[in-house]
């Protein structure tokens, strides 16, 4: 290949079983990612982590931390610092405890794979150093799901800093996949204080790397990425500070991305809308282009 896309192999089997209407498709599910960045001497750098080349969805892709959403942070109301509820449900389209559960995962993810916490004591702060084997004992039961984070909140008495975090863009899978998401990513900068790890068993490798950096290593095909992480990846090349592109998430369209796949001229044609380098063009007799 000729830079580092992720391109599924069964892919273009299911794109033609969706256009021959054989193939039923899946409601996707409520995700959330975090792009952390933290300020270097030459620029901030973005933590990304190497998906375990054994894991059954994209091996060996370079992502951020994240993952779904847990249906039990959409109803308990946990101490909250930052926009409100209401201003966050406007800002992601979706009712205020879609949007709590959401944030709530954003916040979650970033803790369980990379161990930082966005959340703290007060409105104001946020926690210190979060390794030591009490720390480790809670963030292994939200990663086994015995304890939502709501509940991980109250029984350590923090508020969640969803004023850390910017709302940055939205992406759907697309519909001839057999596991959909609809991931909303975030940007936020690394809490002072505070330092990452690999905490994720789905991962084999983190790294600190500048966002330009990522994005030529994709383009020499050394780092494999999907389509929404190197674009999200050429966003954040514009900006010189992590803050900067915190204050810039404010104003960015929140319009899903949603691939299509359609028959022009006798061959199917993978589209992402506003992304044209990721356009693929599969005849029907099965060669990708």
């Amino acid at each position: 290949m000729a830079n580092g896309q992720w391109y599924p192999p069964e892919w273009p089997d299911r794109i033609r079983a969706l256009a021959a209407g054989t193939l039923t498709t899946v409601a996707p599910k409520r995700a959330a990612t975090v792009m952390l960045l933290k300020d270097t001497g030459s620029g901030p750098a973005v933590h990304m982590l190497r998906r375990r080349a054994s894991m059954a969805f994209a091996g060996g892709a370079y992502a951020y931390p994240g993952g779904g959403v847990d249906p039990r942070d959409d109803d308990h109301h946990v101490r909250w610092a930052g926009p409100t509820r209401a201003w966050w449900a406007e800002r992601l389209g979706v009712d205020e405890t879609e949007a709590q559960a959401i944030v709530c995962a954003a916040v979650r993810e970033t803790y369980e794979e990379a161990g930082v916490l966005l959340a703290g004591p007060a409105h104001d702060s946020v926690v210190g150093d979060t390794t030591g084997a009490d720390w480790e004992a809670d963030r292994a039961a939200l990663v086994a799901r015995e304890l939502s984070f709501a509940e991980f909140l109250d029984r350590r008495g923090l508020v969640l800093r969803s004023d850390l975090l910017g709302a940055w863009t939205r992406w759907i899978t697309p519909e001839f996949e057999a596991r959909r998401y609809d991931t909303w990513f975030f940007v936020a900068a690394l809490p002072a204080g505070q330092r990452t790890r690999n905490a994720s068993t789905e991962a084999d490798r983190t790294v600190w790397i500048a966002p330009r950096e990522a994005a030529a290593r994709y383009d020499e095909g050394e780092l494999l990425m999907m389509p929404p992480t190197i674009a999200t990846l050429r966003q954040l090349t514009a900006y010189d500070t992590a803050a900067g592109a915190l204050d810039s998430a404010q104003g960015r369209d929140l319009t899903p991305v949603l691939a299509t796949a359609r028959l022009v001229d006798g061959e199917i044609v993978l589209s992402w809308p506003g992304h044209d380098e990721f356009t693929k063009h599969i005849p029907t007799g099965g060669a990708t282009a």
